[in-house]
């Protein structure tokens, strides 16, 4: 899987031959807010949290492997042990949940840092290999230690009243306080991929010795770029422990990071649209499927397949190279 993975990443928009203009990126961005403003009085608040909390998720894994080309297989260690943290600074120690969340992403930032700094001395499937065998560390952790509650998790977390005012109890409360947060989570991936320091993570994907030849410290800009995506995945683990009150094994497991993996594939590698639409596609299929009987691994797994066979740059990178790309010919 590593090996098709890094093929797609080389298949990402460097290959597009075309992308939408800025004002009509700007038109679909404001026609996307407005939906997800409006979504709520028409679909079930709590599916539509759990794909915003998603979406979040995808797009931090992506800053890490769509622009600074570094395949994690551990990044559920971020997500699952940020909603750990979160869930016991609410529950246990009484905390308001603005400060669970933000201990949540320190926490996660704290747990990329330490993985961050093993991982990168080695490049490729090694790299993979090394999050893989950290995360699955982290996950016996969580099921031997006191806090974690094992194999029951950390059940009945109070989402209590944001600064003391907003009742987060209320599902609209609750819904565009996640809203809002996601979206400034969003903004910052963006910001970061549109400064300098994020054109010299892409150089570092394009050709990393032409990046040390240039004198940068490529260690440090990779090892900031896992943090930064290890902190924002920990934002979306603890929004999601508020929204579903509980913090369970299941998002600590391998499984989940190549859930997360399959996610961004699926919606295109390298863009900030892709990964929110491969976590929408993911989780409103799970959601279908879930009462049908029909196995929902088997499910995206034949997807992935006509995605690699397919859709090599995923859906919005083949919008992006092959309708865009007419329209500019045209």
């Amino acid at each position: 899987m590593a090996e098709e993975t890094s093929d797609m990443a080389g298949l990402s928009l460097r290959e597009a031959s075309a992308k939408p203009s800025p004002r009509l990126e700007w038109v679909l961005v404001g026609l996307g807010i407005a939906a997800l403003l409006a979504a709520p009085f028409f679909v079930y608040p709590i599916f539509l949290m759990k794909m915003l909390c998603f979406a979040l998720f995808a797009c931090a894994f992506n800053l890490l492997l769509g622009y600074t080309g570094l395949l994690s297989f551990g990044h559920a260690t971020f997500f699952g042990g940020a909603a750990y943290f979160t869930a016991h600074a609410v529950k246990v120690w009484g905390w308001p949940p603005e400060a669970g969340i933000l201990l949540g992403m320190a926490g996660a930032a704290l747990l990329g840092l330490v993985m961050g700094f093993f991982a990168i001395r080695r490049q490729g499937i090694y790299f993979a290999m090394i999050t893989l065998a950290l995360s699955q560390m982290f996950f016996f952790f969580c099921v031997q230690a006191p806090f974690t509650q094992g194999e029951d998790g950390i059940q009945g977390v109070p989402r209590g009243v944001l600064f003391g005012v907003l009742d987060l109890n209320a599902p609209m409360n609750v819904y565009y306080f996640v809203l809002v947060m996601v979206l400034l989570g969003i903004f910052a991936i963006w910001r970061i991929v549109n400064s300098p320091f994020g054109m010299i993570l892409r150089s570092i994907r394009e050709n990393e010795n032409r990046a040390i030849s240039l004198g940068y410290s490529v260690a440090g800009y990779k090892l900031a770029a896992f943090v930064m995506s290890a902190a924002l995945a920990g934002l979306a683990g603890s929004l999601k422990a508020i929204v579903f009150q509980f913090a369970t094994l299941t998002d600590v497991t391998w499984q989940m990071s190549g859930e997360v993996i399959l996610m961004t594939l699926l919606g295109g590698i390298g863009t900030m649209v892709g990964p929110i639409i491969g976590a929408s596609l993911v989780v409103g299929l799970e959601n279908t499927l879930a009462t049908s009987g029909f196995p929902v691994t088997i499910a995206t797994g034949l997807i992935f397949m006509v995605c690699v066979l397919v859709f090599r740059r995923g859906i919005v990178g083949e919008v992006y190279a092959r309708v865009l790309g007419r329209v500019g010919k045209g």
